[in-house]
């Protein structure tokens, strides 16, 4: 029985992570605009309303596909490194990796570019109208939601000793906010106010306006507070020492956001769409290469074979990943090898009935493969405690058996056919310590560049890490049908992943589809910092069958049961037929929200 309703509509569809932010999405359609203004509106609001899952700071592909085109494009969101960052920096600061948080790791912010060339480029609206509620949750106010709390709760000391910017953000008169409680942002209000009047002065056309703010922030007060703040003050991070940042002021200003074509896979009649590899978009196009050669329908949903297959083609896939993917403006990335149904072939005559607990990575075009070694990590003290959530990379608090990843999604499609899918992320309030007067933290994602030579993705000056995030758009016969996207870190392109088989090999509706039983594998090291990995975990949602659990702990996988509605937040809008959009989200979290109409 589904908790939510099976959304369809005429006009439009949204779904985010934050109900918030999807009526802000849908309120755009009022003032004439279309997915792609509301997309923009609704992750604007994000940012002030999960500051525990991105920021302005932040990192974001957004995947679109404009009416018409039978193509999707990506406005690449994931800013570069510094020119100053090199592995070598990083040793003369005794360091054998990049800090999870602090200054160091930041990259160029790139969600805030990112969103305004896809207004600019796609959408309609001025960028006052879709600036606004993200204004008005800012400076009047926004209930907190529980993960947010707790999160400040946890760090609330090294706010109050160590972060005091990020004290005076997010707690309330010294206090950490309770679930549900309003808490302001009125630095963060301003600093868009500020974007907006030196937008609305610049004059000309909409789109003159827009690049108006796109300078304020890269070349103006934006980047000069970041320049200030990163080149003179020296934050504690996760080596507990204190340490300056590398990013400059002039970093921001040589930075675009680019348009990118897709990468792309036909699978089952539907031809997916993804990210390029400074994502890890394409673990999802080699995991549906592999599982091609399977009949997932005459296995049943949910059996001991289903879950085996998936999950030890996950295995081969994400294999590729660490060992291949990077930055391809800066690396030899043997895409296409990788995405070949021959090399599929080679892989899949590697699954067997026993699960593997060794990580293999394939030999594309018959080069050899590298996966730099994991570093010990010394244990953190105990005190202070915050240190250890220092430690940890990822944006929630550590101590979960399940996947601690987290970050946030927005997807739109109205009547005309237009699609978005984007994952917001980075510049979380975990990473790194709020810029005085800009209301807003810096993001790490230099964390999951490897500081060793001769990776894809070693990190290397005005180079992009290789992102976890990854959402995703199908086409059937050019024509839009799914957007959809996840918060979840590594486990992004599983999760989604069973989502997509749930529908499209067993015959689920997308509600449906986003409701059923989730389950990944942590077979592989984390991108985020300390890289930890469970070779032979399959972590489940609890409520399976005994018999299929028994099953696959005889065929060597090591089951981790967690609570049931626990794992991802899938978010999904499309199409219905020729004249209908449909909208789905995840009831896990109790924020997700769709609205169709």
């Amino acid at each position: 029985m589904l908790t939510r309703p099976e959304l369809r509509g005429t006009q439009a569809a949204v779904s985010a992570t934050h109900w918030l932010a999807s009526a802000a999405g849908m309120a755009m359609f009022d003032l004439g605009g279309n997915a792609f203004d509301a997309a923009t509106a609704a992750a604007f609001v994000i940012q002030v309303v999960e500051p525990h899952l991105n920021g302005p700071a932040g990192d974001v592909p957004i995947m679109v596909h404009r009416a018409g085109s039978e193509s999707v494009e990506v406005v690449c969101g994931q800013g570069p490194m510094p020119l100053r960052a090199t592995p070598a920096e990083f040793r003369s600061r005794g360091l054998d990796v990049v800090p999870g948080s602090g200054l160091l790791s930041a990259c160029v912010p790139g969600a805030f570019g990112a969103w305004l060339r896809l207004l600019r480029d796609y959408g309609r609206l001025a960028l006052a109208d879709v600036l606004a509620p993200a204004v008005h949750y800012a400076e009047h106010g926004y209930p907190v939601l529980p993960k947010a709390a707790e999160m400040i709760g946890s760090l609330a000391e090294l706010f109050r000793d160590e972060w005091a910017e990020s004290g005076r953000t997010y707690l309330i008169n010294g206090a950490v906010p309770a679930p549900g409680q309003r808490l302001r942002n009125p630095a963060l209000a301003a600093t868009f106010r500020r974007l907006l009047a030196e937008s609305q002065a610049a004059g000309g056309t909409r789109e003159h306006r827009i690049d108006a703010a796109h300078r304020a922030f890269y070349e103006g007060f934006v980047a000069e507070a970041i320049d200030q703040f990163a080149g003179t003050a020296e934050m504690v991070d996760s080596t507990g020492r204190r340490n300056g940042g590398l990013l400059t002021g002039a970093d921001l200003a040589r930075w675009q956001p680019t348009v990118e074509d897709s990468v792309w896979l036909d699978y089952r009649g539907l031809t997916v769409h993804k990210p390029g590899p400074w994502s890890q978009g394409p673990v999802f196009l080699q995991q549906l290469a592999l599982l091609e050669g399977y009949d997932l329908a005459a296995m049943g949903a949910g059996s001991a074979e289903h879950l085996h297959t998936v999950v030890e083609c996950a295995k081969l896939a994400f294999a590729d990943r660490e060992a291949w993917y990077g930055d391809p403006n800066h690396a030899e990335v043997p895409l296409k090898a990788l995405l070949d149904r021959g090399y599929a072939e080679e892989r899949r005559a590697l699954i067997g009935e026993s699960a593997s607990g060794t990580l293999r990575p394939g030999s594309p075009d018959g080069r050899e493969p590298f996966i730099p070694p994991v570093l010990d990590v010394t244990v953190p003290p105990d005190e202070p405690s915050w240190l250890a959530q220092l430690d940890d990379g990822v944006p929630a608090v550590v101590r979960r058996t399940a996947a601690n990843g987290d970050t946030c999604c927005v997807t739109a499609t109205d009547a005309e056919g237009n699609m978005v899918a984007a994952t917001p992320s980075g510049g979380w309030l975990k990473s790194s310590p709020v810029v005085p007067g800009l209301g807003f933290p810096l993001g790490t994602r230099g964390q999951m560049a490897w500081l060793v030579d001769g990776h894809p993705n070693t990190l290397a000056p005005d180079k992009r890490p290789r992102t976890t995030l990854s959402p995703t758009i199908a086409l059937r016969d050019g024509q839009p049908y799914l957007a959809f996207g996840t918060p979840g870190g590594d486990q992004q392109d599983q999760w989604t992943l069973g989502f997509f088989l749930n529908h499209v090999e067993f015959g689920m509706s997308p509600q449906q589809a986003v409701e059923a039983t989730a389950f990944h594998t942590d077979h592989v090291p984390s991108s985020f910092t300390p890289r930890k990995a469970r070779p032979l975990a399959l972590v489940t949602e609890a409520g399976r069958d005994e018999a299929v659990l028994a099953e696959l702990r005889r065929r060597g996988h090591q089951v981790v049961e967690v609570e049931p509605n626990t794992l991802g937040k899938v978010c999904v809008t499309g199409r219905a037929g020729d004249d209908l959009v449909l909208a789905a989200a995840s009831p896990r979290g109790q924020q997700a929200y769709a609205i169709a109409r």
